[in-house]
């Protein structure tokens, strides 16, 4: 039987499919996923699913995202100027110092 991996790097992290392994039952599916899913990068967690029961829905069964144009929401062509990079550098400078004195009392 085969078995669907999804790997969860950090806690509070989706879960993403990392590969599937072949085992006869679950118990022994969880094992080989560890050994060959969970030791190889940071892992917080791992979810084991039987390929079977993973479902797939794509475009041609449904319209994602709507139908409406929502091109404006993604800033594709946004440029920021070098002197609007420096008022913002300098107001964050200042922030920290301003939330360093109140800490120190210097207020």
């Amino acid at each position: 039987m085969i078995w669907e991996v999804f790997r969860q790097e950090k806690p509070g992290d989706y879960h993403t499919h990392c590969g599937n392994v072949h085992a006869p039952d679950r118990e022994m599916a969880k094992q080989f996923a560890v050994i060959q899913h969970g030791r190889r990068k940071p892992t917080e967690s791992l979810w084991v699913v039987p390929q079977e029961e993973v479902g797939e829905v794509d475009a041609d069964e449904v319209a994602f995202g709507g139908t409406t144009d929502k091109s404006y929401r993604w800033a594709m062509a946004y440029t920021s100027s070098t002197e609007h990079a420096k008022e913002v550098i300098a107001s964050q400078q200042e922030q920290e110092q301003a939330e360093a004195d109140r800490q120190r009392g210097d207020d």
